[in-house]
């Protein structure tokens, strides 16, 4: 097989600067980079610390709708804390669920796009 890795994800915001402000404010995603992309557009690009995979925050793909993007799933090894940390910043987070695969909440970015946070099971 020759692909190697995902090296980034679109999401499709209506506005950059609030969506930011969500991925690295609130979420606490690094920012990679956030530049000028020709006279009216900007690469902003996020990513969690040590990631391989970025996202990008787009607002230039007429196909792609501002909360479009369901499924988007993060890892974290302190599921409890990051639930009670964005329930603070003002973020509507799902009960904690818990399944085979671990446990896991549901929410969304402000544009609406879906958000699964999961962490590793309870100790048994």
């Amino acid at each position: 097989m020759a692909i190697t890795d995902l090296a980034i994800v679109s999401v499709p915001v209506s506005d950059q600067d609030r969506a930011l402000a969500f991925y690295a404010g609130v979420l606490g995603l690094e920012v990679i980079d956030d530049s000028p992309m020709g006279p009216t557009m900007r690469w902003l690009r996020v990513a969690p610390q040590l990631a391989q995979t970025s996202l990008t925050l787009v607002t230039w793909f007429p196909s792609m709708a501002p909360g479009s993007l369901k499924g988007l799933l993060f890892n974290t090894d302190s599921l409890d804390e990051d639930v009670e940390r964005f329930r603070a910043a003002g973020v509507v987070v799902s009960e904690v669920n818990e399944e085979a695969w671990g446990r896991y909440v549901t929410f969304d970015d402000p544009d609406g796009n879906g958000i699964i946070l999961r962490g590793p099971l309870r100790p048994t």
